[in-house]
């Protein structure tokens, strides 16, 4: 028996709806991860700025006993050299990579977010450093990771943020306000935008060894659009610290 003809044309129908439905939810699952991708200048707070998309305060900044002394000390040392004209020593000095997470927020310089299938790539300005974020995968036990400058990231999606996790950082990096840290530290990560050309990178630094409690800082970024990055490469061979932790500079080619 043939079908009727208003059969086939309620089957029709009810194919073009379930196509026309299709398309309008491909764009959301498209959509559903945010586009990070591009250039992001560092944004501060301040006067005149939205405070909706200034960064917020940090939390204090609690060391233990043992390590706090000598912090203190170091920090009244790099302010007095300072006002004498005299660069504390830094990374900068000495052309190390500053590492994670100083590296996130240099003076002026932007950074570059890559995504790509798999991996989230930040690469900075100043020094080209660049990190990789490996997306969807299990961390690796602290012990097994190398240390390094930029430790083994690894990241996910929830919702609309970006949580990256980060073991591994060597313990002669630089740590946030050149605090010191163990090999134990581990820094979590929630990038989120919180405006279409504001992004927050909300870092929280846990190490059960230095502080008493986490720390939690932002960086903030406003998006630079068409900006090209420019190479920077530390070629300074001149300076150095001394074993007073002086920076001095080589002279007569020594």
């Amino acid at each position: 028996m043939m079908p009727s003809p208003i059969r086939i044309l309620s089957s029709a129908a009810t194919v073009i709806v379930v196509a026309a439905l299709a398309w309008q939810d491909a764009p959301r699952a498209q959509s559903a991860t945010p586009n990070l991708a591009g250039a992001w200048a560092p944004l501060t707070g301040g006067r005149g700025v939205d405070p909706k998309i200034a960064p917020p305060p940090a939390t204090p900044l609690l060391l233990k006993p043992e390590f706090k002394a000598k912090y203190d000390a170091q920090r009244a040392a790099d302010a007095e050299a300072t006002k004498r004209g005299e660069p504390p020593p830094s990374a900068a000095v000495v052309c190390t990579p500053y590492g994670m997470p100083r590296m996130l927020s240099i003076a002026s310089y932007p950074v570059e977010i890559l995504q790509t299938p798999g991996q989230v790539t930040m690469i900075t300005e100043a020094f080209s450093e660049v990190r990789r974020i490996y997306m969807d995968q299990a961390q690796l036990p602290i012990d097994e990771v190398p240390p390094g400058y930029y430790g083994h990231s690894v990241g996910r999606w929830e919702k609309d943020t970006l949580v990256v996790d980060t073991v591994g950082i060597k313990e002669t990096v630089s740590g946030y306000q050149n605090m010191p840290h163990s090999d134990r530290m581990r820094i979590t990560e929630r990038i989120r935008l919180a405006a279409p050309d504001v992004l927050h990178d909300q870092v929280t630094i846990e190490d059960p060894v230095v502080l008493e409690k986490p720390v939690t800082f932002t960086f903030a970024y406003r998006k630079m659009p068409g900006y090209k990055m420019v190479e920077f490469i530390c070629e300074n061979n001149r300076e150095y610290i001394d074993a007073q932790g002086k920076v001095r500079m080589r002279l007569g080619g020594r």
